[in-house]
């Protein structure tokens, strides 16, 4: 099953950014590759770019809290596990006491190192981190692995308190949905929002051999999702007629 995520507003967008770029982070910098070594510190740069908004870790910060009152509310419910809620709002307060000692905005130590500032300046240059214009990442490049590595993880361990946090909100987020099986009558499919909630994330799995691609939009009000099919000969996206069943979760 292929899973399609839709965000309802702008924060949630943005938390999925920032979890698609440490995910990216998590995967290349246990390479011994050079050239991954490279995408994963372009990927750090992108993190910056996207955490450099002035509010987003007032945010953070703020989701963090409301979410520990709201699992603070269960406390005493006989339908709720103490030991995990206890474990659960330990780990809200641990993200929130990391993320809040860390000084200024995500990565904000980074930019006072002048060589990674150097690099981020021609990483956005299309061939701008060539031997002739930086000869000292070029070298950087050809040593050990592990002393690579070892550089990468250190600069990744700034951005680590914004990561943990993310997953964290993100992870309770998902689980606030409850699946429902539903079918969208000749490739179209609305469903009108009940009023009362609101809903921060929709999420979509639908069979990968139809080979469909969803193309979905969405308000406080209404969720409208219309199946697509790729053409082989022109590449590209025409509506599909056909009635088709897949799973959706709403997440509030």
């Amino acid at each position: 099953m292929i899973l399609y995520e839709y965000p309802f507003n702008e924060r949630i967008r943005t938390y999925l950014r920032l979890e698609h770029l440490f995910r990216r982070l998590g995967d290349l910098v246990p390479s011994d590759h050079a050239l991954h070594h490279h995408y994963a510190l372009t990927t750090v740069f992108e993190v910056m770019d996207v955490a450099a908004r002035a509010d987003l870790k007032s945010d953070v910060l703020k989701d963090l809290e409301k979410q520990k009152h709201v699992l603070a509310g269960y406390r005493g419910n006989p339908a709720i596990a103490e030991g995990v809620l206890d474990q659960v709002i330990g780990q809200l307060d641990s993200c929130f006491s990391a993320l809040n000692a860390l000084p200024g905005k995500a990565g904000q130590p980074l930019t006072e190192n002048e060589w990674l500032m150097s690099i981020r300046s021609r990483a956005g240059i299309p061939g701008g981190t060539c031997e002739f214009d930086l000869p000292a990442y070029y070298a950087w490049q050809h040593e050990p692995a592990d002393i690579r590595r070892a550089d990468l993880e250190r600069w990744a361990g700034t951005l680590a308190p914004l990561a943990e946090s993310i997953h964290m909100l993100l992870r309770l987020l998902r689980d606030s949905g409850a699946p429902q099986k539903v079918v969208a009558a000749g490739g179209q499919f609305q469903q009108t929002l009940p009023q009362g909630r609101t809903f921060q994330l929709l999420r979509m799995t639908i069979d990968p051999s139809l080979g469909l691609i969803p193309e979905i939009s969405g308000n406080r009000l209404i969720v409208s999702v219309r199946l697509m099919r790729r053409d082989p000969a022109d590449q590209r996206l025409h509506p599909s007629v056909d009635d088709t069943a897949f799973e959706l979760t709403l997440c509030s």
